[in-house]
Parts: structure tokens; sequence; C-alpha cells
């Protein structure tokens, strides 16, 4: 048997946690009242960087050295390594290349970066599970994705300012003959969002030939629930193709929106101990924001080995996906 499984997840996040108060107070001199939006996004804190020698690199690298020791291996086990990021600390070289450099593993190591958006760490885990089913030579994978949007958030911004923070995960994905591990996954694309969320905010060849602003990411706007029609869609295809019952499965959401997760677990009857929900505590972390969920729902005992999960997540634009694994 030729299965495909997560078999460690470690996370880094900052220190610093900052509440609430911080944005309504901030805010309230602008005269704008966040405290609706903070509501529906279902924040109550988040870990902000206030290191200056933090970046996204270092927060993947200390992610890595985590789960590296968790799942008792070393960096010369591993076979692929795949970084993904929106806010990449360099794009000449690449972040993979980096990470390579700092933890050594062997020259014959695959690594490449992978950006789409906050998706990015769940179509990793997708498309690093074909490339692992097809190529039999790879046992152990790793995909890191961390995130610094702190660092381009507009303070004018009620919703990136307040709702998105930073932090890494980095999960080894293993070969195993087990009956567990990648099953199934969809994709849905709409590019009505294309426009409403960008960095470099006008582009970066207008950014720098022209404005010379790169510093933030630019927000107009926008109705999230847009994304939810498409969204039941998607897991009902899950579902009814792999003949497994919403009851029966657990669930690692992306962390954007409670009001969006509390509509899907309406909508398929879901109880609390089957959605993983760690938004009030971690802010919304971008690409590792699923599998932030995926620690802490182990790690508190919600999520066991055997375990049907389905990740879903919506990167900008928009991209939704969903993956259905046996954990």
């Amino acid at each position: 048997m030729n299965n495909i499984k997560i078999k460690d997840v470690a996370i880094f996040h900052p220190q610093n946690s900052v509440g609430n108060d911080y944005y309504t107070e901030h805010f309230d001199k602008q005269g704008k009242d966040v405290r609706g939006l903070l509501k529906a996004m279902g924040r109550e804190r988040r870990y902000i960087n206030d290191d200056p020698n933090e970046t996204p690199l270092t927060m993947g690298i200390k992610a890595v050295n985590a789960v590296l020791e968790k799942s008792k291996l070393t960096a010369k086990d591993l076979d692929m390594i795949i970084f993904t990021s929106q806010t990449p600390e360099t794009t000449l070289p690449s972040n993979a290349i980096r990470l390579f450099d700092a933890i050594k593993p062997k020259a014959e190591t695959i690594v490449y970066d992978l950006n789409a958006n906050c998706a990015g760490m769940t179509v990793a885990l997708e498309q690093v599970s074909h490339y692992m089913k097809s190529n039999t030579s790879l046992q152990y994978a790793l995909i890191v994705g961390a995130d610094y949007w702190s660092l381009i958030s507009d303070p004018e911004d009620p919703l990136c300012y307040t709702c998105f923070a930073d932090g890494a995960a980095a999960m080894i994905i293993e070969r195993t003959t087990e009956d567990v591990g990648f099953i199934d996954s969809t994709y849905h694309v709409n590019t009505v969002f294309a426009e409403k969320m960008m960095y470099p905010a006008e582009g970066l060849t207008k950014g720098i030939r022209e404005t010379g602003d790169l510093k933030y990411a630019r927000t107009i706007p926008f109705d999230g629930g847009i994304v939810l029609d498409a969204t039941y869609g998607m897991l009902e295809t899950l579902f009814k193709r792999n003949n497994v019952n919403p009851s029966e499965v657990k669930y690692c959401f992306s962390q954007f929106a409670l009001s969006n997760i509390k509509k899907i677990k309406e909508h398929f009857s879901l109880t609390d101990e089957q959605v993983v929900y760690v938004g009030d505590e971690f802010g919304y972390t971008g690409t590792s924001s699923p599998f932030i969920a995926l620690h802490e729902g182990v790690k508190s005992g919600q999520i066991k080995r055997n375990d049907y999960v389905i990740f879903w997540t919506i990167g900008a634009g928009f991209e939704l996906v969903a993956t259905l694994i046996k954990y």
C-alpha cells in the first residue's frame, strides 16, 4: 500500500500576544468602531512580532527545527522541501533555498517556494501527496508555511490590522503502508476579489518605478460570505466521492472568519467537537492557519490518529481548496 500521511506538525509564533483593547482604542482615535468586526471575525488575541530580527524565514526555520525534533528525524532524512508564504523574506533566492542553507539536508533534496496566498500550505499538501505517490523514491517531505502579516498591515486598515497575525507551521509528510493519509481534494476559483486585496498595493512594477510605495497591503472591503455556496459544494463533493459522512469528520478550516465557520457548521450540522477553532488566540496567520488548527487539535486530543480530517481555506483573489485526509 502506497499512502502519504502527515507524520508530525509543529508551530512557531511570536511571544507578544495583543488583545482586542489595543485595536479598539487604536481605531477609536480614527473614528472607526471595529468592535463588530472583531466579533464577526472571532478575535480576542493574536500573536504579533515585536522582534526586529524575526522574519518569515526565521519563524519558518524555528517551526522546522521543532517538527524535526518532534519526529526524531534530521534534515538529512528529507527528500523534498516546500516553503509557502505570501510575505517571503526574499524572492531571489527562494526561501526554500535559504531554509536548505540553514538546516543542511542532502544535496539531492527537491526544494522550491510555493505561493497560493493563504491557501499555500493546503495546496502544497495536495501537490506533495500526489508527487510522492508517483515518485516512490521519496520517503519524507517537509512543508513549511510562514507569514509576517503585521509587517504589511496598514494601521489604518481595520481588517488586516486587527485580524491578521504572525506565525509559522511545519509538517513532515511520510510515505507509509498504513491505511491512513491523503484521500482527495477539490478546488474552486472565482476572480471576483482579484483587485480587493493586493500586495504590493499597486503591483511591483508601479510600486518601484512610479510611487515607490511597497509598504502596506491594500484591502478594499468585500463580503467574505460569498465563498460559502462554493464551499458547501466542495465539501459535499468530498463526502460523496469518498463515501464519508460529515458527522465522521474533524475540520481544520481557515481561521479567517468565525462567522463563516459558524455558517458551515450550521449547514452540515457539525458539533463544536468536530471543528477546531483557534482564531481567538492566534488570530489569522494566513498560509499556516489550518495547520496551526491541526497542531492545536492534536495537542488537545480533539483530533486523533485515524480520524478523517478536512482542511479548507481561501487564498486571495479568490481560490478555495478543500482536502480530505485520514490522519
